[in-house]
């Protein structure tokens, strides 16, 4: 009987890294593949040398796939438009959707391999997403917009597995010390400052605008609205203000920004749009997480034309438009969507 053969995305960093040794000494039949994605200068020639080594390393071929151009149709432009619009974009569920999980499983079709492999932290079983062990690792709010008809072919060997013991693993191995000890990737890996900083190539960001109050009196101004994310407290003027104030929205078409007090910003319902579900249920209770790195709350969804009407039964701070919701069932990923009303 033939192993089963994998496809590993290598980036150059521990987690793949490993991931593609586990496999290998698991008795996988493993290829690698580099996917050039954004066009940050030096990026690639930096990370294309160190998956080359760790293949090399490790015994199996690299396969370079450019994906640039597709890249900047699917990901970039979206989040240049999304920041215009005056919403919050989420970069990295677009790239795993259409890249990582979207053109490399196309390529693993190509090199005939069973299954598609990557560095990520959380578990799948086929049908269903679930959180990674390391809570503090765990990136499977940003795999929620996967196509659901993928799930079968993605394996996630460190799902189980902690990060220090994954830097562990590399540090014991001669050869491979220099990998447990890289610094860690950026939450947006083409952004290398801030994102004003680079959409400032791209865009007009910094345009004297104003800055409202709930009733639509003008309070003081802003340096732009692209600067701001809802739940912002700085960077802007309120004339008279001697507590806090709040970005609570943000009209792109009048260059103005509406703020208000931290209780201004408490929400208990959303609508959702361009939803990516794993099951069929139409009205069901469950919990929702509203941004990277919060806690899910609990809540009930009503999906009718394409959209989820979303009650919250507690309050959440700073929900921003463009943003991702996605659904828990305790540690399963049952889907989610994104939040085109609040």
């Amino acid at each position: 009987m033939t192993s089963k053969k994998v496809l590993v995305g290598m980036s150059g960093g521990v987690d793949s890294t490993v991931t593609a040794l586990m496999l290998k000494e698991e008795g996988y039949e493993v290829e690698g593949l580099y996917m050039k994605l954004h066009s940050k200068p030096g990026y690639h020639e930096i990370h294309q040398a160190r998956a080359q080594k760790a293949a090399d390393f490790i015994g199996v071929k690299l396969n370079v796939l450019d994906l640039q151009d597709t890249f900047n149709e699917k990901v970039f432009q979206p989040f240049i438009d999304t920041y215009e619009d005056g919403r919050t974009p989420n970069p990295c569920a677009l790239c795993n959707r259409n890249l990582k999980f979207g053109e490399m499983v196309k390529f693993a079709e190509k090199v005939n391999a069973d299954f598609v492999a990557t560095g990520h932290y959380i578990k799948c079983d086929g049908e269903f997403f679930y959180q990674a062990d390391d809570d503090t690792k765990d990136q499977s709010y940003f795999l929620f917009y996967v196509d659901r008809k993928n799930l079968p072919k993605l394996m996630f060997p460190l799902g189980n597995r902690k990060k220090t013991d994954i830097k562990r693993i590399a540090a014991s191995i001669k050869g491979l010390e220099s990998f447990a000890s890289q610094a860690e990737s950026s939450e947006i890996c083409f952004v290398e400052t801030t994102y004003t900083d680079l959409l400032k190539d791209y865009v007009k960001v910094d345009n004297v605008g104003e800055v409202l109050d709930k009733e639509g009196k003008v309070v003081g101004e802003h340096k732009g609205y692209m600067h701001y994310t809802i739940g912002k407290r700085k960077g802007f003027t309120v004339k008279g203000a001697h507590e806090p104030h709040y970005v609570l929205s943000i009209d792109a078409t009048n260059n103005q920004i509406t703020v208000g007090k931290k209780e201004d910003l408490a929400c208990r319902s959303v609508i959702l749009d361009n939803l990516n579900m794993f099951h069929d249920l139409k009205e069901f209770d469950t919990s929702v997480k509203l941004r990277y790195r919060t806690t899910s709350v609990p809540c009930h969804v009503k999906i009718e034309d394409d959209k989820a009407y979303v009650t919250l039964k507690e309050s959440v701070f700073g929900v921003a438009t463009g943003q991702a919701a996605v659904f828990y069932d305790n540690d399963k990923l049952i889907g989610g969507g994104w939040i085109k009303e609040v």
